[in-house]
Parts: C-alpha cells; structure tokens; sequence
C-alpha cells in the first residue's frame, strides 16, 4: 500500500505540472492569437468570428487553471473537490456554446447541450446549497 500511495503522489505531481506547462502554452498562444489578429489589416479590428475565438481561447485557459487547481487541492488534501469539477464542466460547456454555430446543430444537439448545462447548474446549487447548510450546523453545534 505504502508503494502505491508514493506511485500517487508522484504521478498526481507529475500531471500537476505537465498541467502547469499546458496552461502556459495556451496561455502564450492566446497572446500569439491577439497580436496576429490585431496586427493583420485591418488593423485593431477583429471579426466577430474571430472574438468569438478568442473568448473560447480565454475559457480554454480558464479551464486549464481550474483543473490545475483541483489538482493542487487532491495533493494537499486527497480529496476531490465536486464544486470545482462542476465548474469546470459549466466553464467547458460555456466555452462550447460560445463557439458553436447555432445554425449548423440539429435540435437535438441543442436540446442537448441545454439538458447538460440544466444538469451542471442544478448540480452545482445543489453542491453549493449543501455546503451552506453544513456551515450552517456547523456554527450552530459550536453555540
């Protein structure tokens, strides 16, 4: 056990950091996207199909962040954190609504994602409610 427990945290701190170069990269490329963006004529225009881009770029990065994040807090703590996952599956569905092209998806596919997005709300206030109400019992046991 004591073996497979050390195989754990090398491999966790492993996929922290080759998170950590992940998110760099994505983040030196959203750079690279602006400038050549802005810099090709016309100059400090963008088209809409191009912020639209970068705003999934940016999420892109976001998501990144809240992953290595989780993965910082399963090494401190061993534990996962269900509320951040939540929030990285809103913030991945965000960026995929903002994305897609609305005309080229079936109905189902948009009932769909709108099902998803329904579930990870419902989901995440769920969560969110729960922890509440333990802080909440929590204070009053202390009393």
């Amino acid at each position: 056990m004591q073996y497979l427990e050390s195989f754990e945290r090398i491999i966790t701190r492993i996929l922290l950091v080759m998170m950590a170069v992940v998110v760099l990269l994505t983040t030196v490329e959203v750079i690279w996207f602006i400038f050549e963006d802005v810099l090709t004529p016309p100059v400090l225009v963008l088209e809409v199909w191009e912020l639209l881009d970068l705003f999934g770029m940016f999420l892109l990065v976001l998501i990144g962040l809240e992953l290595l994040h989780s993965v910082k807090i399963y090494i401190e703590q061993r534990e996962i954190h269900v509320e951040s996952v939540l929030a990285v599956a809103l913030i991945a569905m965000a960026r995929k609504i903002i994305i897609l092209d609305p005309k080229d998806q079936s109905e189902g596919t948009l009932l769909g994602i709108a099902a998803m997005v329904l579930a990870l709300v419902l989901g995440y206030y769920v969560i969110r409610r729960s922890h509440r109400e333990d802080r909440g019992s929590d204070s009053k046991s202390l009393e």
